[in-house]
């Protein structure tokens, strides 16, 4: 594609199914649902951009504000915010709006960082430079750029945490197979995939916990290590870390490798730490059942989960987006 043509920014829209929605009774659609849309538009944006195979590398600053119900048409629109040699950030924002009468109030926004990729080598290649041309393209960049730092801090502050010591947590661990059905375009899982499992597995081990539905509220960030392979045995093991007044706050990992080899080959492809919400019959919030910290691994990461909030407190990102919540459809 020509630079001449190449477009920044790209909107998807479709409509929430009844299939979308994962728990009986819920309000609206599953957070990890909406993060594979999420991850599905911004690859197309990253693509569109890049003219070549991208990579999730990152997803971060995930914050859900409201359920999308089942019918609502759903609009995800995705543009690049800055780009480095290889990688491309990009902003998406998700809305949706009853049919009937028209009007898309926004349910969800976050950062995703790609990189493309030479699928000859395997390696990255670089990308196109994109350069802002209006206000709102230079305070988007700002509003990228300050996020640098931050992701850069809670990357060191999660490098020196383990998380196979002795532990009474609440947890829950998935194993399954990835199935061909869960590959993209580049024959390896798509990180949209992933990311639902990563949001089945911390509802599930927050249902449990609380013994009430749950709903995810945010996610500071989901690390992208290695890719994963069609036929890979994977692991995905949610561990509860900390609990607020309201909130409980997992640390989740997804592990694989050949299922030949075992469990102990498992090496991890992706982490994330998200926070969850126990609601109600009628889906309103409920304080969090308290979870004590005991063994010094628990204690420890009790401690990590509360500087990471604190860490976001410090850095202060600029907000990504500012448009008005509620706009008409079109």
């Amino acid at each position: 594609m020509p630079d001449s043509v190449k477009s920044p920014s790209i909107t998807l829209r479709f409509m929430a199914a009844p299939t979308d929605v994962i728990i009986a009774d819920a309000r609206g659609i599953g957070g990890g649902r909406v993060l594979e849309w999420i991850d599905k538009a911004a690859y197309a944006c990253a693509a569109q951009w890049s003219g070549a195979y991208c990579v999730t590398a990152y997803v971060g600053h995930i914050h859900f504000t409201r359920p999308i119900p089942s019918g609502h048409i759903v609009e995800v629109r995705s543009r690049i915010a800055m780009t480095g040699r290889s990688s491309m950030h990009i902003v998406n924002e998700v809305l949706s709006a009853d049919p009937r009468d028209g009007i898309f109030t926004r349910a969800c926004d976050c950062l995703v960082i790609f990189v493309a990729k030479d699928p000859a080598t395997g390696r990255p290649t670089p990308v196109p430079a994109f350069e802002p041309a209006s206000d709102e393209e230079v305070r988007v960049w700002k509003a990228a750029e300050s996020r640098i730092e931050l992701r850069k801090a809670i990357e060191e502050e999660m490098e020196k945490q383990t998380y196979d010591g002795p532990s009474d947590a609440p947890r829950m661990v998935n194993r399954f197979l990835a199935k061909p059905t869960d590959v993209n375009w580049g024959g390896k899982v798509h990180g949209g995939t992933a990311m639902e499992w990563i949001d089945e597995a911390g509802t599930a081990c927050t249902m449990e916990w609380s013994g009430a539905h749950t709903i995810a509220t945010y996610a500071g960030g989901i690390r992208f290590y290695r890719p994963i392979s069609i036929g890979d045995l994977i692991e995905v093991d949610a561990r509860l870390m900390r609990t607020d007044t309201r909130t409980m706050q997992l640390s989740i990992h997804v592990r694989s490798g050949s299922p030949h080899q075992g469990r102990a080959a498992l090496q991890t492809a992706i982490h994330a730490t998200v926070s969850y919400m126990a609601m109600d019959a009628d889906w309103q919030p409920l304080d969090a059942r308290q979870f004590t910290p005991r063994t010094p691994e628990d204690i420890r990461l009790a401690e990590h989960a509360h500087i990471l909030r604190g860490l976001r407190g410090k850095y202060s990102p600029q907000p990504l987006v500012v448009a008005p919540r509620v706009q008409h459809i079109d």
